[in-house]
């Protein structure tokens, strides 16, 4: 059983992990320019409490 695990279902997931990542990082080509940018960071609101 373990034997199985290590030859086939490991290398699978592995695979298909890298295909996932592969897929997300290449769809930023197919999107409009605007959101293909870097989101804008834009300053951290300050909240006083007193």
């Amino acid at each position: 059983m373990i034997t199985v695990l290590r030859q086939y279902v490991l290398p699978l997931l592995i695979v298909l992990t890298f295909f996932v990542a592969l897929v997300a990082v290449s769809a930023r080509a197919f999107l409009p320019d605007d959101m293909s940018a870097p989101a804008p960071i834009e300053p951290a609101a300050v909240v006083l409490w007193r």
